[in-house]
Parts: C-alpha cells; structure tokens; sequence
C-alpha cells in the first residue's frame, strides 16, 4: 500500500504541477511562463517527487513507465494493474482538484482546453494524427530508455531523478506544440475528463502511443544495453 500510496501522490503532483503550470501561468499576461516554464514545470515535478517517494515505489508516476520497465526486465507483471489503478486515480484527482480551483476565478465560464492533449483541430499547432502518434511513441521511448539508463546499477548513483527530470523537460520543449505533450496515459486522461473539448474521444491514442514506445525503450534497453 506504501508503494501505491507513493504513486497516487506522485502522479498527484506530476498533474497538478504540470497541467497546473500550463492552465494558470502559461499565457498569463506579460508575466506568463510559456512553453518553457510549461516544459520545466513537468520536469521539477517528476525530479522532486522522485526524490521524495521514488525510494518508496521506484518513482513511475506514469502507466507507460509501469510498462515500459516491465518490457525491460525491471517491473513485475503482477503489479501492473495496482500501479495503474493509483497512477490514474492521483492524476484524476488532481484534475478536479485544477477544476476547483479554476472555477472560482472571477468571471469564469468554461474551461477550454484544460491543458489536454490532442490531434487535428485540438493539436495546438494542428498536427494530424499520424504525426502525433510518431512523435507521441518516439519520445516515450527514449523517456524509458532515459530512465533504464539512468537507473542502472552501473550509473552514477543518486543522479537519475535529475536525468528523468530533464529529460521530460525537453520532451515538453519538443512536442508541447504537437500534441500538448502526453507521454502519460493518466495525465492525458485526468484533462480529457474535465476538459470542454472533444478530448475525450482522442485520448485512446494518448494511451496507445505512449505504451507502444515505452514498450519499444523497455526491449531496446534489455536486448542492447543490459549488461550480460
């Protein structure tokens, strides 16, 4: 239960830092964070709560991650689905707590977007289908293989948080325009549910593309990379 406590606020945090950052302060005017506040604020989000509970669950905050590190040796099968379940429920709650708060803005009428993630019309610089599903598999993939390499027991020891965290960072710099940037099922999910858009009915590829990478990074990393 630690272990699934460790991931429910993990994921928590990743969402509400994130999505948070991307809702509240992106487009603020004059003062406003933009695409790089967005970028980074993803990547501190992950860093800090690595730190704090990665010890406690291994830190994947992210079903894709759960997954990815099953493909690549290092995640048991029978915790998959306790893992998912906590990682989807932290970022839903996390939502609606952004829902909360958004709401009480003077003046308020409708969310938009909700900092969800999409293709076509919803993408944020209209990149079809396919482009999103490359760049959503791409990205996931190296991500896992960022975080099996990092992790390694031949890797520098206590640094990985900080490798992970940047390098979902630059994830966020690269595709933020392209599809919002999921490499997340729940994060993807938790928005698409509050969301005023047609979100909802694009987020089957916001689980299938990121699963289908990180399973890629997971089988590159244990075919190449492992130590025989």
């Amino acid at each position: 239960m630690k272990k699934l406590f460790a991931e429910f606020f993990g994921t928590f945090w990743l969402v509400f830092g994130g999505c948070g950052s991307a809702i509240f302060a992106a487009g603020f005017p004059e003062l406003g964070i933009g695409f790089v506040g967005v970028a980074l604020a993803f990547g501190l989000t992950v860093l800090t709560m690595a730190y704090a509970v990665g010890h406690i669950s291994g830190g994947h905050f992210n079903p894709a991650v759960s997954i990815g590190l099953w493909a690549g040796g290092k995640f048991e099968a029978k915790d998959l689905i306790g893992y998912i379940i906590a990682q989807v429920v932290g970022a839903i709650v996390a939502a609606a707590a952004l829902y909360l708060i958004i709401s009480g803005k003077s003046g308020f009428e409708t969310v938009g977007g909700f900092a969800s993630n999409g293709y076509d019309a919803l993408s944020p610089d209209g990149y079809s289908m396919m482009s999103v599903f490359i760049a959503e598999a791409l990205l996931t993939a190296f991500f896992l293989l960022v975080i099996l390499g990092s992790t390694n027991a031949r890797a520098p020891k206590g640094f990985a948080p900080i490798a992970i965290g940047l390098a979902l960072t630059l994830i966020h710099l690269i595709s933020i325009p392209i599809s919002n940037t999921s490499v997340n099922p729940a994060r993807s999910l938790s928005q698409a549910l509050f969301s005023d858009g047609g979100h909802l009915t694009q987020v089957w590829l916001f689980w299938v593309a990121p699963i289908v990478g990180a399973i890629i990074g997971g089988i590159i990393h244990k075919t190449l990379f492992e130590k025989e």
